[in-house]
This record gives structure tokens, sequence and C-alpha cells, in this order.
């Protein structure tokens, strides 16, 4: 019996290999084995709602982000997988997946995109004016990212801006209006972004090198865990100033303190030549984000 086609480094095998062959061809292409990036991009709007104080009070919009950060991750992989799918074919860990092997029609892929922005489209609804206007401005960006890996070094900056977009609408979808925390907050999710996506281009830098793909960890090349930990202590020096602006009190910074420690394991135990090793300390920034959720909520709900 042939084994079914499942990714290298799919979360969840077992399920997924009991999937018909379409549907878990569908369930890859969005990601949904591997739900590391849909936690990713929801924490920045969790945060933004938790440092503006609304975690409690709009607690709905905690479970609006998370639909549309599922969502949305699922048709960002889609778009980027369509717009990949030659570069896929080309390196070891991406050649299997559905558009890249050849195993599922393009144009059912672009159906599936649309269908998956249709949901983004009804969490849309559910916030205010502001925060839709904002949210809206991110398409752009959106679209740009898949063709940044072949005109820059620096794909992993791209990304912190797209990722860590919700941090931008959280906060008016609470407030109606702007705030200079929002913005820390916002620059400092881009540094733990191109962190953590440092890290996880580590596990391809040689297949990059061949296919001609460019990226922070070939840029940083030996020097990529000293580069990683400067992104990190900018992460956190930005969303401590994001709660002084919020509270100014330095107990506030204590609050950041769980997360850098947590940053700190990351980067000292970083293998750079151990794919596995690389690929476990990025999966474990939906802790990370966590922490940083748990220090917004304490500082939020104190502000209030």
């Amino acid at each position: 019996m042939q084994q079914p086609t499942i990714v290298p480094d799919s979360e969840h095998r077992r399920p997924l290999a009991l999937l018909p062959s379409r549907v878990r061809d569908l369930v890859q292409l969005a990601r949904f084995d591997r739900p590391i990036g849909a936690w990713l991009l929801y924490w920045p709007g969790a945060w933004a709602v938790a440092l503006a104080g609304g975690a409690f009070a709009r607690w709905d919009l905690l479970l609006w982000i998370a639909l549309g950060a599922l969502a949305m991750r699922g048709a960002g992989c889609v778009y980027n997988d369509i717009v990949d799918r030659d570069l896929d074919a080309r390196v070891a860990r991406t050649r299997d997946r559905p558009l890249a092997s050849g195993r599922l029609p393009l144009k059912l892929a672009w159906a599936y995109l649309i269908g998956l922005c249709l949901i983004g489209l009804v969490v849309l609804l559910q916030i205010n004016r502001t925060a839709q206007i904002i949210a809206l401005l991110s398409l752009a960006p959106v679209a740009a990212y898949p063709f940044m890996k072949r005109i820059t070094w620096w794909p992993q900056a791209w990304l912190g801006i797209v990722f860590s977009w919700a941090g931008l609408v959280g906060w008016p979808a609470v407030t109606g209006s702007v705030a200079p925390a929002m913005l820390l907050l916002y620059l400092g999710a881009i540094f733990w972004v191109i962190g953590y996506d440092t890290i996880y281009a580590l596990q391809d830098v040689e297949d990059d090198a061949l296919a001609g793909v460019k990226s922070s960890a070939r840029a940083l090349g030996a020097h990529a865990r000293g580069g990683i930990a400067i992104f990190y202590a900018l992460a956190l020096v930005l969303w401590g100033g994001a709660f002084w602006a919020v509270r100014p009190d330095p107990l506030v910074l204590v609050a950041l303190l769980p997360a850098g420690l947590h940053f700190g394991w990351q980067v000292m135990g970083l293998r750079r030549d151990d794919p596995a090793d690389a690929l476990m300390r990025f999966r474990a920034n939906r802790f990370a984000g966590l922490l940083v959720f748990l220090a917004c909520l304490a500082v939020g709900t104190a502000s209030r």
C-alpha cells in the first residue's frame, strides 16, 4: 500500500494520514497541520487587545482575531505556495508540498484561497471602522511578501511587517484610535518575527543556496546566533517602551522577564547546523507569545 505524501515538518502526521488524499492536500496547503504559524500571527493582535485593556471586556475580539489568524494564515500559505511552487520544487523540505509536487490543481488552489479570504472578510466585519481600514492596508505587503526572497537578503523583515500587523488592528479594535504604545508593540513584534524566522530559515540554508533563495540566515552565516539575540533584545526594549507608555512604572518591565529568559534559552542552546533543533526552537515561540501576552494582560489590566 502506498504511503500518503506528508511534508516533513507536519506536526500531526498520524491523523493527517487518515484523511482522503484531496482533503489531506488541502489541509497541508493551508498548513492547518502546522498551527504554529497561526499562533504566531495571532499573538500580536492578542497582545494589543490585552495591553489596551480589553482582554476581559472585549474577550470576543480575542476569539475573532483567532479565527482571522487561522483563516488568513491559511490564505497566505496558499498564495505563497502558488507563487513559489517552482522554487519549492527545488528545496528538499518543500518539494512534496501539494502544488510543488503537482498533486493539486492550480485552479483549485485559487478557489481555496478565495474561500479562506471570505472567512477573513467575516472577521473584518466584526471590528470598528478604524481597525477595518488598518487591516485592509495589510493587503499590499501580504501580496508582496512571496517575492521578497528573490530581491532581498532580509525577507524575514518583510515577514515581520506582515505577521505583526494584527497588533495594529487589535489596539484600535478596542479603543477606536491609535497610540504610541500600539506602534512600539508593533515594532517590537517585527524584531521578534525576524528573530524566530531566522531560526526557521536555518533549516534550509544549504538548499536555499542551491536554489538561489535569499534569507537572513544565509546573510548572517556564522553570526546567526548573535544576530537573533540582537533581534530579540530589540523586541524586548520596544515592548518595554510600549508598557511604559501605558503605565510609567519600573515594575511593568519586570513583566517581560519570563519572555526574556525564554528568548535566552532559545539563543544559547541553538545549534546552527541542526535543522531539528532549529524547528523545535522556532515552534517554541508559540509559548514565548503566551508569555508576552500574560505580560500585556498584567500591564493593561493594572492600567485601567
